[in-house]
């Protein structure tokens, strides 16, 4: 079994994680981890960043963007939960704003419509407000706004 190396040259790091940001977009935060993880000193990471920077292999709005997209179109999460996210990884409220931008809403409202279709044929409550309030909780945890989920939700409990 391999173990991990403990020292790198700058130059070797650099090409590290030249491949770790190819891989997959990557924002600041998470590279800074990765070099702390690979134990590079102040002045070799700052030069390490500048040089993705500049490459372009690390570059937060494309990073944003590719993040809302995954997140909302294979996840379903919502707009709240994406935000929370991206707030958490030290993203900007110019680029989160960007990334906002990929949101289709045709798409966005299907998906609340769908999540909360299947989840309310799931609910086995028969009391009818504990039934609304397991549905609206379960589509406010998956980060969808509070007035697009009761626009969704009214109609099942019209009772």
């Amino acid at each position: 079994m391999e173990r991990k190396r403990l020292t790198y040259t700058i130059e070797e790091a650099t090409i590290l994680l030249e491949r770790y940001c190819v891989y997959q977009d990557r924002c600041h935060a998470e590279v800074e981890q990765k070099l702390r993880e690979m134990h590079i000193i102040q002045e070799g990471q700052e030069k390490i960043i500048l040089h993705l920077l500049e490459n372009n292999f690390l570059n937060e709005e494309r990073f944003a963007k590719s993040f809302v997209r995954g997140k909302y179109g294979q996840k379903a999460w919502g707009r709240v939960k994406i935000k929370a996210a991206l707030k958490l990884k030290g993203i900007s409220e110019r680029n989160i704003a960007s990334g906002f931008k990929e949101i289709d809403e045709d798409v966005y409202l299907y998906n609340l419509k769908n999540l909360a279709n299947k989840k309310y044929n799931l609910i086995t409550e028969s009391n009818s407000y504990q039934k609304r309030q397991k549905l609206y909780l379960f589509l406010a945890q998956k980060g969808y706004e509070q007035d697009m989920i009761n626009d969704v939700i009214n109609p099942y409990f019209l009772d």
